[in-house]
């Protein structure tokens, strides 16, 4: 196993560079550069080459993708343009903010998708399987930008149970309770937005998998030595189609990470999903590519990591 994960992370050296290579084109291709729009129109068109002869955006392109990606691998991403702050610096005051509603949002995932899907599973037909399936296609029919706002709507401002920005309230101490229960508030209804979207694929793939175990030898077997059903289903069944679920949990939370975008931006959450839309809109191109190279990684990373408990958990599967 060793050599296989030795060979996978050597193989991940040219999919970063392929990637970072793929991110500054595009970026390069986008119209405008970071001085378009936020620059006095009255100002001098010598003065504003200068200001691009100086941030280096008039050299050719592989010169400044030799210098981003060498300054990058360094933890250096240069300075946004638009908070003229060190990117890294900004990144790392919203990271946090992501990874804690991620977590959150995956916790209560599993809290719906779990018994959700062993049961719909369990009791195939019914009309509980059919609820379950009957929310799943919703689920996977609503797009989540008109499901946050639906949500922000009703829960945010009608019946004004949940904050509808921010990610802590002002005038809190930093470390202190209060403090620590203003984020979690802050995150719940972000968490369950997101969260109730997310289920479907999860609840879809355990219902499959106790179908499944449902007609599998050792099942069989354990049934006609006259084991208890719900013996059978719990130390059986749920337990075999659980396993690939945990082997899941690393992939979930980076893909929850990633996709947080629409979540923040909605919810006007500071986090790197919003800091993304802001570059986006403010063409701040060291804070974008900073971003996209970033979860990228973190997406390679996430995959190689699910694939490692993949075989540690299950014994029938092996890194090939």
């Amino acid at each position: 196993m060793w050599k296989t994960i030795l060979r996978r992370v050597l193989l991940m050296i040219p999919q970063i560079f392929v990637l970072s290579l793929f991110i500054f084109i595009i970026a390069k291709a986008m119209p405008g550069d970071p001085f378009t729009g936020l620059i006095n129109p009255n100002m001098d068109p010598a003065t504003i080459d200068r200001m691009r002869e100086a941030a280096g955006l008039n050299n050719p392109w592989y010169v400044q993708y030799f210098d981003w990606i060498t300054n990058a691998f360094k933890g250096d991403f240069g300075q946004s343009f638009l908070y003229k702050l060190p990117v890294s610096d900004i990144i790392g005051s919203r990271v946090g903010n992501t990874i804690y509603l991620s977590l959150l949002t995956v916790i209560i995932t599993y809290a719906i998708a779990l018994p959700l899907g062993l049961f719909s599973g369990r009791y195939q037909n019914s009309w509980f399987d059919k609820a379950v399936v009957v929310y799943n296609f919703v689920s996977f029919a609503v797009p989540i930008f008109i499901f946050a706002l639906l949500m922000l709507f009703i829960f945010g401002y009608r019946l004004e149970w949940f904050p509808t920005t921010g990610s802590v309230a002002t005038g809190l101490e930093k470390g202190s309770m209060a403090y620590v229960m203003s984020r979690l508030y802050h995150m719940i209804l972000p968490a369950i937005t997101q969260a109730l979207l997310a289920t479907a694929v999860t609840i879809q793939y355990l219902r499959n998998e106790v179908i499944d175990a449902k007609q599998l030898d050792f099942v069989r077997t354990a049934r006609a030595k006259g084991v208890p059903t719900n013996k059978v289903f719990t130390h059986h069944i749920f337990r075999n189609a659980s396993l690939p679920i945990a082997a899941q949990l690393s992939y979930e939370i980076t893909a929850l990470i990633s996709g947080s975008v629409v979540i923040e931006q909605t919810f006007a959450y500071p986090g790197i999903g919003k800091l993304f839309i802001d570059a986006i809109n403010g063409r701040d191109y060291s804070v974008i590519t900073a971003i996209v190279l970033i979860l990228g990684v973190v997406t390679i990373i996430g995959n190689l990591i699910s694939d490692i408990v993949m075989s540690i958990v299950d014994p029938r599967i092996r890194i090939q």
